[in-house]
C-alpha cells in the first residue's frame, strides 16, 4: 500500500464528519496536480488523488497538500534546472554576440594580412620567379611580424618597423652605389643613419604611427571580444545556493502542492527571488558596462583614424613614396654615409660599370586590379564595426536585467496585469513586500532568499577583475598605446607608442564616457571594392621597383 494512503485515511474520516452540508468535496482533489506533474515527465505512482496533511513538507506551507516528500524533492530539483536553463537562455544573445563577432573580426583581420601578402607574392613570383623568391625576405619578414603581433606575439611594433626601414636602407644603399663593395659591418653602420639622414623622407615616421595604432586597436579589440565571450559563457552558467533553490521551489512549484498548478507567481515576488539568486551576477554589471563603453570607443577608432583596412590598402603608396625619396636624395645620403662610415672599397669592374641612375630608370608598371583577391572575409571593416556597435549597445546592463527579463516571461509569472490572481509564496493573492534593489549588499533584507552579503562569490569577482584588466587595455588602445610597450617619449615625434594623431583630430587623453551606437541594418553590404583593389595594385607595383633593382644587383 502506498505510503500516502495511510496518511490520508484518518484525517479524511474526521474531515468528512465535520464538513458542512453542501461542501464541495471535489475541491480537495489532486487531479489537476497529477496531470501537471505527469506532464513534467514524473511518475504518478507516489502522488495522491486527494490532499493529505502537509506536516512532512520542508519548503512549502505545511497545510493540506497534494505533495509527498518525494514530490517536493523532485520539484525542488526541477526548479533548480529550470532556473539554470532560464538564465542560460536569457543570456544567449550576449553570448552568441561575442562568439560570432569574435570569429568574424578574427577572420577578417587574418585574411586582410594574408591577402595583402599573397597578392604581392603571386605577382612577383610570376614576374621575377626564383630571383624574387631569393630577395623578398625583407617584405616577407614585415608581414610575418605583423601577423605575429596580431596573434598575440611579443612584438614591439615600433622596433620592428624601424628594423624594416633599416634593412630596406641597406638594400637600397647598395643599389644606388653599385660601384662600391659593402661588407656587413659597413651596412650595419649605414643602418644606424636611418633616423639621422631620413633617406625615405617623413614616410617611416608617419607610417609607423598609422600601422602601430591600427594594429594595436585591431588586436586589442579582438582580445576584448575574447574576454567578453569568456566572461559571458562563464557567468551564464549559474550554481544556485541552497537558499536560492528553496526560494525557487517555493515560487515555482509550491502552487502544485497547494492544488493550484495553473497559478503562476506574482511578478514582484519573482523579482525578489531572482534578485536574491542573482545578486552576485548583478554586481558584475558596473565593470561590464565600463568594458562595453571602452569596446564601443575603440570600435569608433577602428572606423576612423585607426582603421587597419585603410592602413593596409595604401601601405604600397607609402613604401613607393619612400623609395622615390631615397632615389631623389641618393647623392646627399651617400655623401653623408661616406663621411660617417668611411670610404667604401671599389666594386669589381662589372658592377661598377652600371651607374646609379641606371638602376632606377624604370618606373612602376601598372597592375591589373582584377588580379587581386576580393575583400577579406567578404565584407568591409566598416560594416563589421557598425554591426558590432549595435550589438554591444544592446548588451549593456545585461546582468542586472536578468531578473526583469526572466520575470517578464509569460512561462514564469502571471505578469504585471494580474497582481491579484497570482501566487505570492503562500496563497493566490497580491504580493505585498517591496522590491529589492540590485546587487549583493541590497539583499540584506530580501524577504524571499537568504543571502550572505558578507561572502561575495569568488568566481564572479574573478570575472570582474578580468573585465577590469581588459578595460584598461582598451583605454590604452583608444589612445594608440600598446599596454605592453609603453613609451613616455613625445607622441608627436613618432618615436614612442603614442597615438601620434598629427593632423588627425583625436583627443590626447581617454575620456571614459557612455557611447550610444546608432541603430543600423546589420545586413547592409557596402564594400568599396574599387578602392580596395586600387590599394593592392599600388602595393604590388611599388615593390616591383625594389625587386627590379635587386635583380640587377644580383647579376
Amino acid at each position: 500500500m502506498p505510503s500516502w494512503i495511510g496518511a490520508v485515511i484518518l484525517p479524511l474520516s474526521g474531515l468528512l464528519l465535520s464538513l458542512p452540508a453542501g461542501a464541495d468535496v471535489k475541491a480537495r482533489s489532486c487531479g489537476e496536480v497529477r496531470q501537471a506533474y505527469g506532464a513534467k515527465g514524473f511518475s504518478l505512482a507516489d502522488i495522491p488523488y486527494q490532499e493529505i496533511a502537509g506536516e512532512h513538507l520542508r519548503i512549502c506551507p505545511q497545510e493540506y497538500t497534494c505533495c509527498t516528500t518525494e514530490m517536493e524533492d523532485k520539484l525542488s530539483q526541477q526548479s533548480k534546472l529550470e532556473f539554470e536553463n532560464l538564465v542560460e537562455e536569457t543570456s544567449h544573445f550576449v553570448r552568441t554576440t561575442f562568439v560570432s563577432r569574435h570569429k568574424k573580426f578574427d577572420e577578417f583581420f587574418r585574411e586582410l594580412l594574408e591577402n595583402a601578402e599573397k597578392s604581392l607574392n603571386d605577382m612577383f613570383v610570376r614576374t621575377y620567379g626564383m630571383l624574387y623568391m631569393q630577395n623578398s625576405e625583407v617584405f616577407q619578414d614585415l608581414f610575418a611580424e605583423l601577423k605575429r603581433y596580431y596573434t598575440g606575439g611579443n612584438v614591439n611594433l615600433e622596433e620592428m618597423l624601424n628594423d624594416f626601414w633599416a634593412r630596406l636602407l641597406e638594400r637600397m644603399f647598395q643599389l644606388i652605389n653599385p660601384q662600391y663593395h659593402f661588407g656587413e659591418d659597413y651596412l650595419e653602420c649605414v643602418s644606424k643613419y636611418t633616423d639621422q639622414l631620413r633617406p625615405f623622407g617623413d614616410v617611416p615616421r608617419k607610417l609607423k604611427v598609422q600601422v602601430t595604432r591600427a594594429f594595436i586597436a585591431a588586436r586589442t579589440f579582438v582580445q576584448g571580444l575574447t574576454v567578453g565571450r569568456e566572461v559571458a559563457n562563464r557567468v551564464s552558467k549559474v550554481s544556485p545556493t541552497p537558499g536560492c533553490i528553496r526560494a525557487l521551489m517555493k515560487m515555482l512549484y509550491c502552487p502544485y502542492c497547494r492544488g493550484l498548478p495553473a497559478v503562476r507567481p506574482c511578478n514582484n515576488y519573482c523579482l525578489n527571488v531572482l534578485k536574491g539568486c542573482l545578486a552576485n551576477q548583478a554586481d558584475l554589471d558596473t565593470e561590464w558596462n565600463l568594458f562595453i563603453d571602452a569596446m564601443l570607443l575603440v570600435a569608433e577608432r577602428l572606423e576612423g583614424p585607426f582603421n587597419i583596412e585603410s592602413v593596409m590598402d595604401p601601405i604600397d603608396v607609402k613604401i613607393s613614396e619612400a623609395i622615390m625619396n631615397m632615389q631623389e636624395n641618393s647623392m646627399q645620403v651617400s655623401a653623408k654615409v661616406f663621411q660617417g662610415c668611411g670610404q667604401p672599397k671599389p666594386a669589381p669592374a662589372l658592377r661598377s660599370a652600371r651607374s646609379a641612375p641606371e638602376n632606377f630608370n624604370t618606373r612602376f608598371r601598372p597592375y591589373n586590379p582584377e588580379e587581386r583577391p576580393t575583400t577579406a572575409a567578404g565584407t568591409s571593416l566598416d560594416r563589421l564595426v557598425t554591426d558590432i556597435k549595435e550589438k554591444l549597445k544592446l548588451s549593456k546592463k545585461v546582468w542586472s536585467a536578468l531578473p526583469y527579463t526572466i520575470c517578464k516571461d509569460e512561462r514564469v509569472t502571471a505578469g504585471t496585469s494580474n497582481e491579484e490572481e497570482c501566487w505570492n509564496g503562500h496563497s493566490k493573492a497580491r504580493y505585498l513586500p517591496e522590491i529589492m534593489n540590485d546587487g549583493l549588499t541590497n539583499q540584506i533584507n530580501n524577504p524571499e532568499v537568504d543571502v550572505d552579503i558578507t561572502r561575495p562569490d569568488t568566481f564572479i569577482r574573478q570575472q570582474i577583475m578580468a573585465l577590469r584588466v581588459m578595460t584598461n587595455k582598451l583605454k590604452n588602445a583608444y589612445n594608440g598605446n600598446d599596454v605592453n610597450f609603453q613609451d613616455t617619449s613625445d607622441e608627436s615625434s613618432g618615436s614612442g607608442s603614442g597615438s601620434g594623431c598629427m593632423d588627425d583630430v583625436c583627443p590626447t587623453e581617454f575620456e571614459f564616457v557612455t557611447t550610444e551606437a546608432p541603430a543600423v541594418d546589420p545586413d547592409r553590404r557596402e564594400v568599396d571594392s574599387s578602392a580596395a583593389q586600387l590599394g593592392h595594385s599600388l602595393l604590388s607595383a611599388s615593390l616591383a621597383c625594389v625587386v627590379l633593382a635587386l635583380q640587377r644587383l644580383c647579376r
